[in-house]
C-alpha cells in the first residue's frame, strides 16, 4: 500500500505540488483540435492542473491558452472578442494576443495606457497530430519537440483523436490502463459475444485468452517508462500482451494492427481529467465508416457529447461528457449482467470508468492490500513519486526532452516462448513505429 504522504503527492497536481510540477515540465495535449477549428471563433473554457484557462485560435491561426480572466477587474475572457489578432475582454475592451501581451486598453486614454506594463499569463502552444499541446513549466526547459508518437507523426487523416472527461483523479484511469488482469472479468462476455466489447486485433483471441484471468507479469524499465508483458495460457501456446508506460501518463496498448494506439489522462484538477485516446493507421487513413464505430462508444471513446460541464467549485468548462455516468449508474443493465458480459454495462471505457469514478474522486490507496497482478501499478507510482522527489531537489526530468523515445508500438502475438526478454529480443525489432 502507499502511505497517505505519498498519495497526497502522487494525486495533487496544482501549482507548486511536486506532481504538478513533474507535468508541468512535459509537452501535454490540451484540446483536440476541432475543439477550436476557427480562425476568430468562440474561445472556449478550459482547467489544466488545477489552473483556470480561456483557449482561442486568432486571425493568423495560432492557439492561444491564457489565464481565464481578464487581468483588469478579473473579468472572464470567455464573453470576450475574438477579433484582428486577440481576445479582446467584453468588460472594458483590454485586449490579447495568444503570448499574453496587452495590445489595446481602449478605456484609458492615449496618453495614459500602461499596456506594456501588463502581460496575462499565457502558455506555448504546439499543434501537432490533430491535438494543441501546451508546455505550462519553466521557459529555461521546455523541451524543444513534443513526443513523437507515431499518430503525432501521421499524415492528417491517419490518426484518430478523442478526449472526454473523467469524474476522478488522473491517476485512477492511468492505473485502469495498465491493469492487464482486469480483462479477464470486468471487460469479459459471457454467452452472447459483443465484439465492439473488445480490443483485440483479433476478438476471438482475446474472449479465448480472457479464459485465464491470472496472468503472469514481468516487467522491464526502460528510460521511457516501461515495458509491461502479460502471459496467458493459450492452447498449447502463450498469449502475450505487451503494454507501453511512458512518462508521465501515456500508454500504448495491443489491440490494433495498423498502428499504435493508447490513452493519456491530463489532469484537469485533483478530482478531473481530460482522457484522450489516440490511434493510427500506417497503410491509409481512417475511412467514415470506422470514424462512425468509434462513436458509437463500444471502445473508446464512449458514447459523449459537447457541453458545459460545472466542476465541484462551480467554475464551466467546455468539454466532452460521456452520457453514461455517476448520475445514471453508468446505464447498468442487471439482466445483460446475468445473460451477456460481466458487468452488465455495455462499453469498455464506461465499463473502466463505471469502477475507477465509482472509487471516489481520490481513492484512499493507503487502505489497499496488493499482490502479484499490481506489478506495473506499483512500478509506476514508485517511478513517478522517484522523479517528482529529485525535481523538488533541483534534478530536472530527462524523458521530456527524449521526444524520440517515444515512436513506439505495442506488442499482441500468440508464441510458444514463455520468456519476456526474449519474446522481447523475437519481436520487439519490428516494433518501430511507422517512417511517415
Amino acid at each position: 500500500m502507499l502511505s497517505a504522504e505519498d498519495n497526497e503527492m502522487l494525486t495533487r497536481v496544482g501549482p507548486g505540488t511536486p506532481m504538478g510540477e513533474l507535468f508541468r515540465r512535459f509537452w501535454l495535449p490540451a484540446l483536440v483540435t476541432t475543439e477550436i477549428p476557427e480562425r476568430n471563433g468562440p474561445p472556449i473554457r478550459i482547467r489544466l492542473l488545477g489552473e483556470d484557462l480561456v483557449a482561442f485560435r486568432d486571425s493568423a491561426g495560432q492557439v492561444g491558452i491564457i489565464a481565464a480572466r481578464c487581468p483588469h477587474r478579473l473579468a472572464p475572457l470567455f464573453f470576450g472578442r475574438n477579433e484582428d489578432g486577440g481576445l479582446r475582454c467584453a468588460y472594458h475592451g483590454w485586449k490579447f494576443s495568444t503570448d499574453g501581451t496587452c495590445l489595446d486598453m481602449p478605456n484609458e486614454p492615449p496618453q495614459r495606457q500602461f499596456k506594456q506594463r501588463i502581460t496575462q499569463l499565457a502558455y506555448p502552444t504546439r499543434e501537432q497530430g490533430g491535438v494543441v499541446w501546451v508546455y505550462m513549466g519553466p521557459v529555461s526547459v521546455m523541451p524543444d519537440e513534443i513526443p513523437q508518437f507515431e499518430w503525432v507523426q501521421a499524415p492528417e487523416g491517419h490518426q484518430f483523436v478523442a478526449k472526454w472527461l473523467q469524474r476522478s483523479n488522473w491517476c485512477q484511469g492511468m492505473e485502469g490502463e495498465i491493469d492487464t488482469s482486469h480483462i479477464s472479468f470486468l471487460h469479459s462476455m459471457k454467452e452472447v459475444y459483443n465484439p465492439e466489447a473488445l480490443v483485440a486485433q483479433s476478438p476471438s483471441v482475446l474472449e479465448k485468452a480472457a479464459l485465464d484471468g491470472a496472468p503472469r507479469l514481468t516487467l522491464l524499465e526502460t528510460p521511457y517508462g516501461f515495458n509491461y508483458g502479460s502471459r496467458r495460457a493459450y492452447d498449447g501456446q502463450y498469449y502475450w500482451r505487451v503494454t507501453r508506460w511512458l512518462f508521465p501518463m501515456y500508454s500504448l496498448i495491443p489491440g490494433t494492427a495498423h498502428g499504435g494506439a493508447g490513452r493519456c489522462w491530463v489532469p484537469v484538477d485533483d478530482e478531473h481529467t481530460f482522457t484522450f485516446h489516440y490511434q493510427c493507421r500506417d497503410d491509409r487513413p481512417f475511412d467514415e465508416a470506422e470514424i462512425a464505430q468509434f462513436y458509437r462508444g463500444g471502445g473508446f471513446p464512449p458514447r459523449m457529447e459537447r457541453t458545459r460541464f460545472a466542476l465541484g467549485d462551480g467554475t464551466i468548462i467546455d468539454t466532452w461528457v460521456p452520457t453514461a455516468n455517476l448520475e445514471n449508474d453508468y446505464l447498468i443493465d442487471r439482466q445483460m449482467q446475468r445473460d451477456v458480459n460481466f458487468t452488465g454495462i455495455w462499453g469498455v471505457n464506461e465499463q473502466d470508468r463505471s469502477l475507477q469514478e465509482g472509487m471516489r474522486p481520490i481513492v484512499d490507496r493507503s487502505k489497499e492490500h496488493l499482490g502479484t497482478a499490481d506489478i506495473a501499478v506499483l512500478s509506476a507510482r514508485r517511478l513517478l513519486l522517484n522523479m517528482a522527489k529529485k525535481l523538488m531537489k533541483g534534478i530536472e526530468p530527462t524523458p521530456p526532452h527524449d521526444p524520440a523515445s517515444y515512436n513506439l508500438r505495442p506488442l499482441e502475438v500468440i508464441d510458444p516462448q514463455d520468456d519476456f526478454r526474449s519474446i522481447l529480443e523475437k519481436y520487439d525489432a519490428t516494433l518501430g513505429a511507422a517512417a511517415f
